[in-house]
């Protein structure tokens, strides 16, 4: 179970962009997005930022920890 639940797929639907677009924009691989996505991995401060700051989105709002 991951310990935290990202919200990234749904903002990233609602600002109408693919994996690979948001990947581009971000500067990594759509992989890394894709595991952002399922949990399966946990974006670096950085990268979290910019992901937020990318979908016009609070972090708080991008991942809510202990998900079920």
């Amino acid at each position: 179970m991951p310990p935290y639940q990202s919200n990234v797929r749904e903002y990233r639907q609602r600002a109408g962009l693919s994996q690979e677009a948001l990947a581009r924009e971000l500067g990594v691989s759509r992989q890394t997005v894709v595991n952002i996505e399922k949990g399966l991995s946990e974006p670096k401060v950085l990268l979290a930022i910019a992901l937020g700051a990318t979908l016009g989105v609070a972090l708080e709002e991008l991942f809510r920890k202990g998900a079920t």
